[in-house]
This record gives structure tokens, C-alpha cells and sequence, in this order.
């Protein structure tokens, strides 16, 4: 009786740990795939991840009802980073990442992994790209940095602060330029999209510059 006690305990924490190492299995499987997907030169155009997404999602689907649970999961997983970068672009998401550490050639050198924008990316995607782009553009060539910040306001920015963020950029460009009431009416538009006063202090110096124009 004892003996068939330990057996059967056994038994179940064999299935247990087997479980265990199938879950992570299919855990680095997607892991795998998400890293490769990011790091790949040539990226897919833009309905081609919404495509695979929805293929994947729809196999997952049958997966399930073949009592695959653990395909299933994996496939609807997959389905979902599919669709999250149709939406929110990898290599946007990583060139910001240099942004944020100063790092303009690494920024520079991951928006250059994306060949053709309206291709490969949704609209408000592609006011990030541009964006970027105005922003390590004006650290040499403020016309062509003029020209991004136009393009990236244009196409529209996800959140008022970066669309405020670069309006503000751009009336700089243009004070720079002795384009006052265009440099003017910029920051006044930028001062009503940031609602958290996040750039109060860089408008008010801004302002101060105008006046000696």
C-alpha cells in the first residue's frame, strides 16, 4: 500500500515536471522567435505581419480543438506580437532606446534598417520615423531637420507630448532661422499640447530668444 502510495506520487510529479519543461520549451521557443524577428535586415511590409497574425491566430484556433493546448497557447502568443508590430514598429522601438542614450549614430543606424516607411509602417508609425529623423537631422542640417519635423506633424505623433515636443522642435528650427511668427505660432500649439508642463521651462527660454529677434 505504501509502496503504490510513492508510486503514484511519483508518478504525478513526473507529470508535473514535465509539464514544466514543456512550458519552457515552448517559452524559448517564442523567445527565439521574437529576438530573430526584431534583429532581421529586411523587414516584412506592414500587412504581412498582419497576415501571419492572423494565420497564426487562426491555427492556434485549430491547435485547440486538436487538443494541442500547449501549440495553442504558443501560436496565439506569436499571433499577438504579430499584430503588436504591425501597430508599434520593433525598430522604432529600439532606435528611441538609443535615443534615449544620446546614441544618434546607433539611432541613425537602426531607421536605416527601414528602406521604404510607407511600406513598412502605419501612419502614426511613420511620424515617429520622421521624427527621429528630425531630431538627428538637427544636430548637422536644420533644412532637412525643418523638413522631417514638418513630415512627422503631418503624418500625426501617438501622444501630445511628443507631437508637442516636435512643434516645439520645429519653431526652434525657425527662430534659428528668423522665421518668428511661424517660430511663434509653432510653440503656442505646442504650449496647448503639453498638458503636464513637461516643457514649460524649454518654451520660456524659447521665448526669451524670440524677443531679441
Amino acid at each position: 500500500m505504501v509502496e503504490r502510495f510513492f508510486s503514484l506520487k511519483t508518478d504525478k510529479l513526473s507529470i508535473t515536471r514535465a509539464n514544466i519543461q514543456y512550458l519552457f520549451s515552448i517559452t524559448n521557443g517564442f523567445k527565439w522567435i521574437l529576438i530573430n524577428f526584431i534583429e532581421i535586415k529586411n523587414m516584412f511590409p506592414k500587412i504581412i505581419k498582419l497576415i501571419l497574425g492572423l494565420a497564426s491566430l487562426g491555427y492556434s484556433g485549430y491547435q485547440f480543438y486538436e487538443n494541442y493546448i500547449g501549440n495553442g497557447i504558443f501560436l496565439s502568443l506569436l499571433s499577438a506580437v504579430f499584430v503588436l508590430l504591425y501597430f508599434k514598429n520593433e525598430i522604432i522601438f529600439l532606435a528611441f532606446l538609443r535615443l534615449r542614450k544620446q546614441d544618434f549614430n546607433g539611432t541613425e543606424k537602426w531607421l536605416s534598417k527601414i528602406k521604404n516607411p510607407s511600406r513598412s509602417l502605419v501612419q502614426k508609425q511613420q511620424g515617429y520615423f520622421y521624427y527621429l529623423q528630425g531630431i538627428i537631422q538637427s544636430q548637422n542640417n536644420l533644412t532637412i531637420a525643418e523638413k522631417y519635423f514638418k513630415k512627422a506633424i503631418q503624418l500625426g505623433l501617438s501622444m501630445n507630448h511628443d507631437l508637442a515636443m516636435a512643434k516645439m522642435s520645429l519653431a526652434g528650427i525657425l527662430m534659428q532661422k528668423r522665421r518668428k511668427r511661424e517660430a511663434t505660432l509653432l510653440l503656442s500649439e505646442a504650449k496647448k499640447l503639453d498638458k503636464h508642463n513637461m516643457l514649460t521651462e524649454q518654451m520660456r527660454m524659447m521665448q526669451q530668444q524670440m524677443k531679441k529677434i
